[in-house]
């Protein structure tokens, strides 16, 4: 990440030696820019996808889905498997029954589900599939953490908000689930954003230049 970066210049590492390769889990998308309409027909649907896990904080996801006011109520699908997923079922029972929970998908039913959301929101930390969601044109709601999701999420494609907060929460998905247009404006930059420069492609790139460079120092050396 860009955090690394210039974490690693601080200790004092030569600025120039410094290589910047983005996390990423897919490559540049084959599909085209997925068409959404200009209004969110029906119940939005707010995805997320990733191990149920404490730390991804999806009992925040659900607490925040059921404030939200009834015009802008949307539906939640969780994708993925993971420790808490029985204690996950049982608070959506109670709090908020529009949660449907999928298992783990793959493939061609994993991007069905990504194709047919209309934003992404990872509220705890880690979660490379926001970068998956990205390639799908999706709009972003992700919590800050290591650097990572400052490289992704821009207000270009999306909103940082505050770990652990789940009024800040709430507030931020009525402000992206009450303007389709700009969630629709957000989406496009996601897809370009993975397109142009975070992929795998990229991050083989950015490697291949590190090699370079370090057999570069190294000739000198052997030289001197």
């Amino acid at each position: 990440s860009q955090k690394g970066a210039q974490e690693y210049a601080k200790t004092g590492f030569n600025p120039q030696s410094i290589f910047v390769a983005y996390n990423a889990v897919t490559h540049k998308p084959k599909q085209p820019l997925p068409q959404k309409n200009d209004s969110i027909q029906g119940a939005p649907i707010v995805l997320f996808v990733g191990r149920l896990q404490e730390r991804k904080r999806v009992d925040d996801l659900i607490r925040a889905c059921a404030k939200i006011p009834c015009q802008f109520k949307p539906e939640l699908w969780v994708i993925g498997e993971g420790p808490v997923k029985s204690s996950l079922e049982n608070l959506a029972s109670q709090i908020f029954p529009n949660t449907r929970f999928f298992g783990a998908l793959f493939g061609d039913e994993l991007a069905s589900k990504f194709l047919k959301a209309d934003l992404f929101v990872l509220p705890g930390t880690g979660g490379l599939a926001i970068q998956q969601a990205m390639s799908y044109g999706l709009p972003i709601i992700v919590a800050r953490g290591d650097g990572t999701q400052n490289d992704l999420v821009r207000p270009t494609n999306g909103w940082q908000i505050s770990p652990d907060n789940v009024d800040e929460l709430v507030q931020t998905m009525i402000t992206a689930l009450s303007n389709p247009l700009e969630l629709q404006k957000k989406g496009i930059e996601s897809y370009r954003i993975v397109s142009e420069e975070i992929n795998i492609e990229n991050i083989v790139s950015v490697f291949i230049q590190a090699i370079q460079h370090a057999q570069e120092k190294f000739a000198t050396r052997q030289v001197l």
